[in-house]
């Protein structure tokens, strides 16, 4: 997505394999600490944002949170010392939540696109946690066995290994591709004119800022643990990712 409102350049959609990288901060306060440069996902589309820790001068900040605001915030643990204004800083992810999130929203991806292709379903909702998510869909009928179905038909695809891009695309071409919004509602909003697509290669094709695996292989596994009724034809699909 268009981050061009940030002094932050956000290493990790470029590179979403990077987990350390050399920055210098540019502001340090109550707000949090603006970066030059990051790879933190601040959070959005359901899922959470990255931990990780600064190191500066001998000294290591825990970063606890990150956010979007008129600047994109890394919110340090509390009573951890910000760096100087100027300070060159190591910048380090938790490797272990990152690449949970990242094959759990790519998982997530899977079971919309397979919703999709056979039943036609949008999406409604969700949210996700390291290796554990849920979906809700617009599905007002399921056939018996639907959830051991759906299970099913994803890990066909995972074992299939499609390939997973990311591009960015002008607003009017990302939006004159078919079904690029499966969600009932249009998530991005008007200003942004840059449009950043998820496509797992002959299976799904989104808009999409978050963090993901490069193949469905590296999933690992979907396992769909409960189905619920949200009344009005509404259904929540809960997984979990195994290896």
């Amino acid at each position: 997505m268009d981050d061009t409102q940030w002094r932050t350049h956000r290493l990790e959609l470029d590179d979403q394999t990077l987990r350390e990288w050399d920055a210098q901060v540019l502001a340090a306060g109550p707000d949090g600490i603006v970066l030059d440069r990051s790879a933190f996902y601040p959070g959005g589309g359901g899922q959470p944002p990255d931990h990780g820790v600064l190191l500066w001068g001998g000294v290591q900040t825990r970063i606890v949170d990150a956010r979007k605001g008129d600047d994109l915030y890394l919110i340090p643990a509390e009573d951890d010392p910000l760096p100087p204004v100027g300070s060159a800083v190591r910048g380090a992810l938790e490797d272990g939540r990152r690449t949970a999130l990242m094959r759990t929203h790519s998982g997530l991806h899977v079971l919309c696109g397979v919703v999709f292709r056979d039943f036609g379903a949008l999406v409604t909702g969700g949210n996700m946690e390291p290796l554990t998510a849920r979906m809700d869909f617009d599905l007002p009928e399921v056939p018996p066995g639907f959830r051991e179905s759906i299970e099913a038909a994803c890990n066909t695809e995972i074992t299939a290994d499609r390939r997973i891009d990311a591009r960015v695309l002008p607003r009017d071409e990302a939006f004159a591709l078919p079904d690029i919004i499966r969600t009932a509602t249009n998530l991005v909003p008007p200003e942004v004119k840059e449009v950043r697509i998820i496509d797992i290669v002959g299976l799904d094709q989104q808009a999409d800022g978050g963090t993901h695996v490069a193949s469905t292989r590296q999933v690992g596994r979907i396992e769909v643990v409960k189905m619920e009724s949200k009344g009005k034809g509404f259904r929540r699909l809960r997984i979990r990712i195994a290896d």
